[in-house]
């Protein structure tokens, strides 16, 4: 797919082409989304090995990821492990990212993880053509294509699995468009995550408890309360919380979350280890990830 090239790209295709029939050159459509569902439409096999031209792909990516393919079948994504590079233009922040990613390997695992980030790197993913073109490819939406495809393919019963090898260079850019493009902000994933959680079985109730009274909080509950949900409160983790409401709901100590009988709690906070101290607080009291709560960002 050559999406607006303004390199030497075009030409070492048409090489490749001129050299193997297999390889088939095609000019983008209008923009990304456009793009991706032409090269959907356009190839004739049945797995498609999202990559970008950019990244650095190993050798045995796709004998790997094939053969993970055909063992869970055409309902299934398959991932592999990343390492971001360069090193000098990878954050902190992004690293850590990449760390998650990579220690999410199960269906279950991946699945429990969905809506805390995307976990699988577009340029990653392996699947099978049909499967995805049946549930209508990708969307042009103003969301991050590749995380809402996910999260509807996993909404009409698919599978993600990763293969614990590292099989891909990731490629860090300053002008990286997921960087500079609105269709990749917080605000479009938190967007995105609350077309899907009411699918998820803990929350299809659509009544909740959210754990979290920051900006993550705040901005992803208006998105749920858009799509129906409605917050009995927010938990802080402090014994008197300062602020006494949050979207016009109460704000009440975590230690007193048992006062609200049963409800699912949503955990949404992004400060840096908060999440994984709801969750050990939480399984601590005897709740289970998935069925009781949910990790979200």
């Amino acid at each position: 797919m050559d999406d607006g090239s303004t390199d030497t790209s075009r030409q070492i295709a048409q090489d490749f082409c001129s050299q193997d029939a297999r390889f088939k050159l095609i000019t983008g459509g209008n923009g990304l989304v456009d793009s991706l569902n032409l090269g959907l439409s356009e190839a004739q096999g049945k797995w498609i090995a999202r990559f970008d031209s950019d990244d650095i792909c190993h050798p045995g990516r796709l004998e790997l990821q094939l053969e993970l393919a055909e063992l869970h079948g055409p309902e299934t994504v398959v991932s592999c492990k990343v390492r971001s590079f360069p090193d000098n233009l990878v954050s902190n922040g992004y690293r850590m990212y990449e760390g998650w990613i990579n220690n999410l390997v199960t269906p279950l695992e991946i699945e429990q993880n969905l809506f805390v980030e995307s976990p699988i790197p577009h340029p990653t993913a392996f699947y099978n053509r049909e499967s995805v073109l049946r549930l209508g490819g990708y969307r042009s939406l103003g969301l991050p294509e590749d995380y809402e495809l996910w999260l509807r393919l996993w909404q009409n019963g698919f599978n993600f699995v990763r293969v614990p090898s590292n099989l891909l260079a990731w490629r860090e850019r300053t002008d990286r468009f997921s960087r500079l493009s609105s269709v990749y902000s917080l605000t479009a994933f938190y967007k995105t995550k609350a077309m899907y959680l009411g699918f998820v079985p803990a929350l299809r109730g659509k009544k909740i408890i959210v754990a979290g009274t920051g900006q993550t909080a705040r901005r992803l509950s208006k998105f749920l309360m858009d799509q129906g949900f409605y917050i009995k409160c927010f938990l802080s983790p402090e014994e008197e919380p300062r602020k006494k409401k949050l979207c016009n709901r109460p704000i009440e100590s975590i230690s007193c979350f048992r006062d609200f009988g049963d409800l699912p709690i949503l955990v949404a906070s992004r400060r840096p280890g908060a999440r994984e101290a709801i969750r050990a607080f939480l399984e601590g009291k005897g709740l289970t990830n998935w069925d009781d709560f949910v990790l979200c960002s």
